[in-house]
């Protein structure tokens, strides 16, 4: 048995992990690269397998990072069914053919440019992306150019892939709901259980005998861990045995500050835009983090805690994701169910304006202040909050607030970082607003809660091995030696591509 590291191992995205056994073959998701220019080089390389020889595909959730792949995998020849629980099909249909249209979209602009500049049309792959994806692969740019699977063209100004390919894998998701056994393939039983990250997310637990007489391994992959006592949904769910633990590693060497800390800074930030007569412009993910805002808008408001300001959800994704948070209560925690139950709407902010159009969204920056906007990317790696940036980011009155994960290399971490110019649409501005950032939203468990969650092992069979993912080496480095005080276990840092045999 052995198991490959393809993705997110020394960055935050482009998950994806591939188990072999005597008798199968399968992925623990399929995610894509994103960030700097260099990190989605990687989604040019070809796969390091055959995917029409895989058995079986399961999601841990739907956010980007961890599904955009698949359009590219089943093209490339896979044809098997794609586990995930039910909220995780709807989320991941969502974000597929957002991501789609998006490169459809972004391929055109592309084609202007350069029949605006007089430069030829895309062959498929330039001399400098050639080089850059070789050298990630380790191979030739023209043996890069014949093993790619149909379609797919490693020019970075061409796209992944577009709405007909997301429509020929979305029938290929199956629902695979927490607690559920499923035999994935020969040797291999699977279950999924509640990652509390954000709506269907879930924890893998692999049951594998490589034949009929061995005694079964266990493989635990975390996906990514939400925090304890985090509203709506439930709190990440605890396991106390495994041979074998696959755990992210996002916040290694950071603490988050406890949960009521962060509603209060909350608070106190919008007062103060309140009181300037200024602007909140609050990149957030679609997928959760905006539902959790709303969340804790509606209650600050509720109980009097701030001014009522009108609110602009600019992310036409978010407002969907949040009608099939409606959809699926049942993944609610006993807090939110009950204010369900007692015929309250926690998702729902009482002045907000959903801007569904471009037009609606170009609208905003003319409506009276003060105001607050929620829009994605939560990283301002694109999207329309790029526009709303362009607008205030020079703006003595308007607070930039960030409330989650910014990657090394984003236009998000640079700012966080505290620069004073930045480069949109290229153009360079000064950084004249407020730029604050409150932790306590994250959708990740911080340090002491990752290894709090891997503690659980400690009582029960403990892993033989434990690998660190999903983490820049840093905070990689930093969840390992806490593990390794706190806890003992052996922990290791896989390398991209690398292969480790399970004994």
């Amino acid at each position: 048995m052995r198991l490959t590291f393809l993705g997110a191992v020394s960055g935050v995205t482009g998950s994806q992990f591939l188990l072999e056994t005597a008798r199968a073959r399968m992925l623990v998701d399929c995610g894509l690269f994103q960030g700097s220019p260099h990190e989605m080089l990687h989604n040019r390389v070809p796969f390091d397998y055959q995917p029409a020889s895989l058995d079986a595909v399961v999601l841990t959730h739907a956010h980007l990072d961890h599904c955009g792949l698949l359009p590219v995998l089943v093209r490339a020849g896979y044809g098997g069914e794609i586990h995930a629980t039910a909220g995780t099909v709807e989320l991941a249909g969502l974000v597929l053919r957002d991501s789609g249209k998006l490169q459809e979209e972004a391929a055109v602009r592309a084609r202007r440019r350069r029949e605006r500049a007089g430069q030829p049309a895309s062959r498929g792959i330039s001399d400098r992306a050639g080089a850059a994806v070789a050298a990630l692969g380790e191979m030739d740019p023209e043996e890069l150019i014949r093993v790619q699977p149909p379609g797919v063209l490693v020019d970075p100004e061409e796209p992944l892939y577009g709405g007909a390919e997301v429509e020929a894998t979305l029938p290929r998701l199956r629902v695979l709901e927490y607690g559920e056994a499923l035999a994935l393939a020969p040797g291999i039983t699977a279950r999924l259980l509640d990652a509390g990250h954000i709506l269907g997310s879930a924890i893998v637990q692999l049951e594998v005998r490589d034949d009929d007489g061995a005694a079964p391994r266990t493989i635990v992959f975390s996906g990514d861990l939400g925090r304890p006592s985090s509203p709506i949904l439930r709190d990440p769910t605890r396991l106390a045995e495994a041979d074998y633990v696959v755990c992210e590693s996002t916040y290694g060497g950071r603490e988050h500050g406890p949960p009521e800390e962060a509603v209060e800074l909350l608070a106190e930030t919008v007062a103060t835009v309140a009181e300037h007569d200024g602007v909140l412009l609050v990149p957030a993910f679609a997928l959760g983090r905006t539902q959790e805002l709303v969340w804790e808008l509606d209650r600050l408001v509720g109980n009097g805690r701030i001014p009522e300001l009108p609110l602009f959800i600019d992310s036409p994704m978010a407002t969907r994701a949040t009608e099939i948070y409606r959809r699926h209560a049942g993944y609610f925690d006993e807090e939110t169910a009950a204010l369900l139950r007692g015929g309250e709407s926690p998702l729902d902010y009482p002045l907000t304006t959903l801007a569904r159009s471009g037009k609606q969204s170009r609208a905003i920056r003319a409506a009276p202040r003060p105001h607050m906007i929620i829009s994605s990317s939560g990283m301002l790696t694109g999207g329309r909050v790029l526009s709303h940036l362009r607008d205030l980011v020079d703006d003595l009155a308007a607070t930039l607030l960030f409330v989650g994960y910014q990657a090394e290399g984003t236009l998000g971490a640079h700012l966080q970082a505290g620069a004073r110019t930045v480069r949109i649409d290229g153009a360079e501005r000064a950084v004249r607003c407020t730029v604050r950032t409150i932790s306590g939203f994250s959708a990740h468990a911080d340090e002491p809660e990752l290894v709090d969650w891997l503690g659980g092992f400690a009582v029960g069979r403990r892993p033989r091995r434990t690998f660190l993912v999903h983490g820049d080496p840093a905070p990689r480095a930093a969840l390992a030696a806490a593990v390794t005080a706190r806890l003992g276990f052996p922990i290791e840092l896989p390398a991209w591509r690398q292969t480790v045999e399970l004994d």
